[in-house]
């Protein structure tokens, strides 16, 4: 078992054990409304970008931080996302008969990626208590939060840079982005100041959901990629539900504060807000002009449309 000595409390070099995270929480049991028809009877998770649905960017994501299983928490009609991700013993041998070497891979593998489990929140009580059905699966160990609706276009993927972070701070962080204007009144603002030792770390003193442009401590937003350690999960437990019967995340976090340091992280990326129409169709844009594929045509179809 590897230490931190940074984390002893008393001169013997001896501290505490040092943490890792090994496992990554993704809430995907929304009924995305605002994707209405589509969503229907499909997932919104399961919408693609380009050629892969949103949930799979989120697999990914947690892979890349170097987490070794992920915790998907489902509801009642998501059974395509665990389809997703299983083998199609059908499909694989047809693709394999016609010779189909790459759709064959690709096919494969997304079900090689990591350790997958499943937890159902069986009403829509908030994020808080999305995060809070994963709590038997996760254990005693610090985990990530990747939220799928929050796609970050980076060199390094985010959640590697926040646990990263989170391998020099050993605690609690919140992925943080500046916004501008009266955008901050859709996003949880930080109560925050720099951390001296690191221009990217912000050290948290309080958060506000969705405040006031007038009210909002900062303009530095929470984003939909957390790091929390286990303690948070009896805070949720003791949480009185909020608006609509919810249990907020934020909350939580709040409350974790009275025991232990969280930081706000700036990361590296471009972040589109794929729950959103707009940002959904942004997201595609750019990763289809990245793709070696289809980006130089598309770029060439996009410069001749006069819209």
């Amino acid at each position: 078992m590897e230490f931190c000595p940074k984390c002893s409390g008393d001169d013997s070099g001896v501290g505490m054990p040092y943490q890792k995270i090994r496992k990554a929480v993704i809430p995907a049991a929304g009924m995305g409304t605002r994707f209405l028809p589509a969503t229907k009877v499909t997932p919104k998770e399961m919408l693609p970008l380009v050629d892969k649905p949103l949930i799979q960017y989120g697999v990914e994501e947690a892979v890349a931080a170097g987490c070794t299983e992920v915790i998907i928490v489902t509801s009642r009609g998501k059974q395509t996302m665990e389809d997703h991700f299983d083998r199609a013993p059908e499909l694989e041998a047809a693709l394999a008969k016609r010779g189909k070497t790459r759709q064959l891979e690709l096919a494969v593998s997304m079900t090689q990626l990591c350790r997958i489990t499943y937890t159902r929140q069986s009403e829509p009580l908030g994020l808080g208590h999305a995060v809070l059905q994963a709590k038997e699966l996760v254990g005693d160990e610090p985990f990530a939060v990747i939220l799928p609706d929050d796609i970050v276009c980076s060199k390094v993927a985010c959640m590697k840079q926040m646990v990263e972070a989170f391998e020099r701070t050993q605690s609690s962080i919140l992925g943080s982005e500046v916004v501008e204007g009266d955008a901050i009144s859709h996003y949880g603002a930080l109560d925050c100041t720099q951390d001296p030792s690191d221009p990217r770390l912000l050290i948290v003193r309080d958060m506000v959901e969705k405040p006031k442009p007038e009210d909002a401590p900062s303009q530095n937003a929470i984003i939909g990629r957390y790091i929390l350690t286990p303690r948070i999960f009896s805070l949720l437990e003791q949480l009185q539900p909020g608006s609509g019967g919810e249990l907020q995340l934020t909350d939580g976090i709040k409350a974790l504060l009275q025991y232990e340091k969280v930081y706000g992280f700036h990361y590296e990326g471009k972040r589109h807000d794929a729950g959103d129409k707009l940002g959904f169709l942004q997201a595609t844009v750019q990763f289809a002009l990245q793709r070696e594929d289809l980006g130089p045509k598309f770029r060439e179809w996009l410069r001749k449309q006069t819209f």
